[in-house]
């Protein structure tokens, strides 16, 4: 909304609103002052308050150097905390730092803004020693019990009051519209509640939703505060500060006002991401002004951000569950939709099975120029003038809507039957569809205040004066269905892929061998897409659960990289039969291998070899890895005589039984609590894949059953028989020898240079030096001798070869360590060159190393 009128007599529109440049106001917040230096150090801006909080003169401190308004010690560990600040990466949080080695201490703030940096300083309100990350967890639990949406709001809520001790908190979800509705409060006693209350899109201009992306969390601590000038107002340029991660940036005037008729005198906001996207916000009022401290608000973030994982993780599971059902829909649809007569006669068994996945009131199938349709859903005359507007709007994806009268005013004739649809379009051309509709559902929804916000002279000239009540005011709202949610547009689209491959057999029949490989390609990669994300979802949850019970970094960090190096094991596996089903025998080995190299014999497995299909194979690579580590760290295989068998079988069924027994070991006593890799053992099967798993702890030794569903399992062929003296199993592999000397490390990712020279510090190297580019690892190599090497092939932007020459040429042994594979360049220029496959851990580092140091000592 623009501050003053531009005319007598102008339009005025909610967009507006969205055209004020809130992330360029010249001013901060009182609470707070700033700092912005240029590339140089120099101070190019500061707000007007650093006299009265910092005791520096504005006029002498604009243009000075930065490091010399602080003591040299308080520059230098600025300037170290500040070494891996990038572009939009956020900021450097300091907290209680004696600025001026006199006392007074100070939180701090610091991000990039163009190639300098912006400095935010809040006096420390207190200097009593507080933890207030450890409120986190203990809060974010209560919400972890809770495992429907509005009980975690509420238990969200009352957390977010408990911590900050504002009058009113509500956690408020975004919806389809971008209107917002109040979810769960917690108040004040005798406080309005605003609790189901809606507020429109326009309370929340897109700007500022641009920027709560950027800056999750915004404090105003006095709507009347007076905010303070930034110094020079503008650049050399002419433009003004950009303060969209700014912390104590100060307020829109139209936001206050907006505050003020709510009668709010402090306000605090959190977003709620996920997947990149606003799901909601967390927002905090106050009757009279109210502060917390940036330590504090920092909490507050790190409780925003897990309680939005704890949301995703609610929804995706139900959105997996659909996902699921309609997967299994597939098999079914192919047998009862094999020509247009066989749909005709199952159309009502095809219709219930969509029920089941997606509810609707009618259902209407036009394939063929055949048209079908049961329970509340268009004539046939009205739905042939609908099948031209999808035409228009449907071609090729999923399309829906809850307010079809609004893009197809023809609807008003059908409204109170079909006031919104889900249409699938199952041919490659605007042609057959499976439409679902839902009935009109008369609402009654009530806003914090009309929403309807009339255009009138306010304090800030003729614009969209902010709505002086908020009184609840109640909508009737007709031509309008129940909502399709989210997971029920994916689960259609998943439906949408199966009928597609049905209907196209049915019409194209004749279609070229080329264009069936490509839609199957097509599949193919939809399938991945979804792998893939399940992976990942996978690794976040072992992130987030492999800290229970451990109780060092070090404990976690080893048990972290084994249960993911469980996983890339599975995936080699996977990948080296091109994403097909996979030896369970060669799993199990090859975990016994990895794990316990010097007892992997005494891993006995019998029975037929099967098959996993790859749904089931990663779910069996974490129970084996658990079970192995368990029966390493304390079962038989921590004894020298102890012995784990496995022993495979197929049921009646055709379910593949697993049953494990260790023996040999100390006497077992069951654990006093479930940690993660029992809850992995004991739920995973069940959870992911419909089976069974028993975990017992007999005085023997650990026992265990599973069973794996037969859809997953199929036959192994069988293997050829070892030749005569071999054993079945391969001698365990040799103990790699320790390192020593000096080592040199070549790799564009610092993150990952940092791993391998912790690793090759751990293997026993004196020195470890590394490189980012090939420029540096040669200036190092003239600089000094190395006595062993670890190489990047790929460096962005360049590749290792020249470093790979020039050790090469004074007879240094060097790994070549790849993400890509892609390594036929330099095996071509050094024969028999050992490969390092990413991500590598201090096991594969140091059993490769020892592989190379073999080899040239037996050169």
């Amino acid at each position: 909304m623009p501050e003053t009128a531009t005319a007598a007599v102008e339009t005025v529109e909610l967009s507006n609103c969205d055209r004020e440049q809130i992330q360029f106001l010249g001013h901060v917040q009182p609470y707070g002052c700033l700092i912005a230096v240029g590339e140089d150090w120099s101070v190019g801006h500061v707000s007007a308050n650093i006299g009265e909080m910092l005791g520096l003169d504005v006029e002498a401190t604009i243009g000075a150097r930065f490091p010399e308004l602080f003591p040299r010690e308080v520059v230098h560990y600025l300037r170290g905390r500040i070494q891996m600040l990038g572009q939009d990466t956020g900021a450097a949080r300091i907290y209680g730092l004696d600025l001026f080695e006199d006392g007074r201490l100070f939180d701090l703030s610091v991000h990039m803004s163009g190639p300098g940096y912006l400095f935010e300083f809040e006096p420390k309100s207190t200097r009593a020693m507080h933890d207030e990350m450890s409120l986190v967890q203990p809060l974010l639990a209560r919400v972890r019990r809770r495992r429907e949406i509005p009980a975690m709001a509420r238990e969200a809520a009352r957390a977010m009051r408990a911590m900050t001790g504002f009058d009113r908190v509500m956690i408020y979800q975004f919806q389809p519209d971008d209107s917002g509705r109040v979810i769960a409060e917690a108040a004040a006693p005798g406080m309005t509640p605003f609790l189901d209350l809606r507020f429109p899109a326009s309370d929340i201009p897109r700007q500022a939703r641009a920027l709560y992306l950027r800056n999750p969390i915004r404090l105003i601590k006095d709507v009347d505060a007076e905010p303070q000038p930034i110094l020079p107002p503008q650049t050399p340029e002419g433009a003004p500060l950009d303060l969209s991660l700014s912390v104590t940036r100060a307020v829109s005037p139209i936001h206050l006002e907006y505050l003020r008729n709510m009668g709010v005198a402090a306000s605090m906001s959190v977003s709620i991401l996920r997947e990149g996207k606003l799901w909601g916000l967390i927002a905090c009022h106050n009757n009279t002004p109210h502060y917390i401290d940036y330590e504090k608000r920092s909490a507050v973030e790190l409780f925003t951000q897990l309680f939005a994982y704890e949301i995703a993780a609610v929804e995706t599971e139900t959105e997996r569950r659909q996902t699921l059902q309609a997967r299994q829909l597939h098999a079914g649809l192919v047998e009862q939709m094999a020509d247009p007569v066989a749909i005709s006669r199952n159309f009502d068994a095809i219709a219930q099975a969509i029920g089941e996945v997606i509810p609707f009131d009618g259902i209407a199938i036009w394939i063929g120029d055949r048209f079908h349709a049961q329970g509340s859903t268009p004539t046939y005359e009205e739905f042939m003038g609908l099948l031209r507007h999808l035409h228009g709007v449907a071609a090729g994806r999923v399309h829906e809507t809850d307010r079809l009268i609004d893009s197809y005013p023809e609807a008003d004739g059908f409204v109170e039957r079909a006031a919104g649809l889900l249409s699938l379009p199952i041919s490659r051309g605007p042609r057959d569809y499976i439409v679902l509709f839902r009935r009109e559902q008369v609402q009654q929804v009530t806003w914090a205040g009309d929403p309807n916000k009339p255009a009138q002279p306010g304090p800030n000239g003729l614009r969209l004066t902010p709505r002086k009540s908020f009184a609840a005011w109640t909508e009737t709202v007709r031509n309008q269905s129940a909502p399709w949610s989210d997971s029920e547009i994916a689960a259609a689209e998943t439906i949408r892929i199966t009928l597609l491959e049905v209907v196209l057999k049915i019409a194209d029949d004749s279609i070229a061998e080329r264009k069936r490989a490509q839609e199957r390609q097509e599949l193919l990669i939809a399938e991945l897409n979804h792998r893939v994300r399940n992976i990942l979802n996978l690794v976040r949850g072992l992130v987030s659960q492999s800290g229970s019970n451990v109780t060092s970094v070090e404990d976690y960090g080893r048990i972290l990289d084994g249960r993911i190096d469980a996983l890339a094991r599975a995936h080699d596996q996977l990948t080296g039969t091109e994403w097909q089903a996979a030896s369970l025998r060669e799993l199990i080995e090859t975990e016994a291998t990895a794990f316990v190299a010097t007892g992997a014999d005494r891993v006995r497995i019998s029975g037929a070899d099967v098959l996993l299909s790859p749904e089931a194979f990663s779910t069996l690579a974490l129970v084996m890895h658990e079970m192995v580590t368990n029966a390493a760290k304390y079962g038989a295989l921590k004894q020298p005589h102890g012995r784990v068998e496995v022993m495979l079988s197929r049921l009646e069924d055709g379910a593949l039984g697993i049953e494990w027994r260790e023996r040999g070991g100390a006497a077992v006593k069951a654990p006093k609590g479930r940690g993660f890799g029992t809850t992995v053992i004991e739920r995973a099967i069940p959870f992911e894949l419909g089976g069974a798993a028993e975990l017992r702890f007999a005085l023997a030794g650990t026992e265990a059953s599973f069973k794996v569903p037969a859809r997953f399992v199929t036959s192994a062929p069988e293997r050829a028989a070892p030749a005569a003296g071999a054993t079945e199993r391969a001698a365990p592999e040799e103990v790699p020898i320790r390192l020593s000397g000096r080592a040199l490390i070549v790799e564009d990712n610092m993150i990952i240079a940092m791993d391998g020279a912790d690793i090759l510090t751990e293997l026993g190297c004196d020195d470890v030096a590394t490189a980012s580019g090939v420029g540096e690892a040669l200036r190092l190599i003239e600089d000094g001798a190395f006595d062993i090497a670890l190489l990047d092939v790929n460096l962005g932007h360049e590749t290792s070869v020249p470093v790979a020459e020039a050790l090469q040429a004074r007879g240094v042994p060097f790994l070549l360590a790849t993400g890509y594979g892609e390594t036929a360049g330099i095996s071509e220029a050094y024969p028999g060159a050992v490969i390092l496959k990413k991500p590598f851990t201090k096991r594969t580092v140091q059993a490769s190393f020892a592989a190379l140091l073999r080899e040239g000592a037996a050169g």
